[in-house]
């Protein structure tokens, strides 16, 4: 349940897209806490903070933060009516919890974008890549862009980790580098909302334009070491609704030589789990040429329903280094799990080329 605690802006400390980080004093601590400003209004030195203190009990490394839940004695203004499409929205985000935001959805009745949605049937075969988790995505990015560098990336985000794209410092860094993010499901804070990965998917190809798409969830990961206990199952169902759409499924797989736990060693469960027994159609499944043989024996399981496909690295390694975030994953780096990042790369490249042949 949640830890409820009061505290007091010491300072306000850096900030990125939709998120600002404060020191707070809480139980005459200091204490690292994060405030949505959309959401709660912008704390100022002095201010009285409600503060939502599990995470940061727990130590979380993802959400260890003191989360601001409201500035109780100066409370922001009710959001204008200035008239704009967006003031009318009614798409309703973590609903039915104390900060439920009301959202101009891409494909409601008010959206500029109706017109475009209610039309959009197909993605027309576009790649779209899927990954378990969010530090994958500018690995994707990069092995794109290291053979594309003018292909249009969107990114669809799906509501498994942190529900804001405001969580995101990668999406913030990412700026420029993508042509949009789409939050679907419960997620909220991209530069469109949607529903359903149905309709972000749609959104992605028709509104913003994009020739890729990476699908993932935000930052974070709920995972209980079971085989059907954990967010990233999604992945499985965004391959149907791909497929579905018209789109050209291609799965990012978890791999690793580096994690602890032995069920993410080689191909993650997370990936046998949700693309070999969640995911009815086929997928393009890439891996990097070269996989040490415990590594490549651990893809068997994959291979009856998907296709297994060898991806040169050269140049790989490169784009990775060249990544305009830092790449990360479970607290590691990318030599400390260079795989990891390279396989994510690889997906990437094979989307790129899945371009040429459209």
């Amino acid at each position: 349940m949640v830890r409820w605690r009061s505290g007091t802006v010491l300072a306000v400390r850096r900030g990125w897209r939709g998120a600002v980080e404060l020191d707070v004093v809480c139980d005459g601590e200091p204490t690292r806490a994060l405030a949505y400003p959309a959401l709660v209004g912008s704390p100022e030195p002095g201010d009285r903070v409600l503060l939502n203190v599990g995470a940061l009990v727990m130590g979380l490394g993802t959400g260890g933060y003191a989360l601001v839940v409201a500035l109780p004695d100066r409370l922001p203004a009710d959001p204008a009516d200035d008239g704009t499409t967006r003031a009318r929205g009614h798409l309703v985000k973590a609903r039915y919890t104390p900060l439920q935001p009301i959202l101009l959805g891409v494909d409601e009745e008010a959206s500029p974008h109706r017109a475009v949605m209610e039309a959009a049937e197909s993605l027309d075969g576009m790649p779209v890549v899927t990954a378990d988790l969010h530090s994958a995505l500018p690995a994707i990015l990069a092995g794109i862009h290291a053979d594309r560098p003018g292909a249009r990336v969107a990114y669809v985000m799906t509501d498994g980790g942190a529900l804001p794209a405001w969580f995101s410092r990668t999406l913030d860094g990412l700026a420029g580098h993508l042509v949009g993010t789409v939050t679907t499901g419960q997620a909220f804070g991209g530069d469109l909302e949607a529903s359903t990965v149905h309709t972000g998917l749609l959104a992605a190809r028709h509104v913003l334009g994009a020739d890729v798409t990476i699908v993932a969830q935000g930052p974070g990961n709920l995972g209980t070491g079971t085989t059907w206990g954990f967010s990233g199952v999604a992945l499985g169902e965004a391959v149907n609704a791909i497929a579905v759409l018209g789109g050209r499924p291609v799965g990012s797989l978890r791999i690793s030589d580096a994690d602890g736990r032995d069920r993410h060693r080689g191909v993650s469960h997370h990936s046998l789990t949700a693309y070999g027994k969640i995911a009815l159609t086929s997928a393009d499944l890439p891996v990097p040429e070269g996989l040490p043989a415990d590594l490549a024996a651990s893809l068997e399981p994959l291979r009856e329903r998907h296709r297994i496909i060898g991806v040169p690295v050269d140049g790989l390694d490169e784009a990775l280094r060249a990544s305009p975030v830092p790449l990360s994953t479970m607290g590691r780096k990318l030599d400390q799990d260079h795989v990891y990042f390279l396989a994510a790369a690889a997906a990437g490249r094979h989307a790129a080329a899945l371009l040429a042949s459209r």
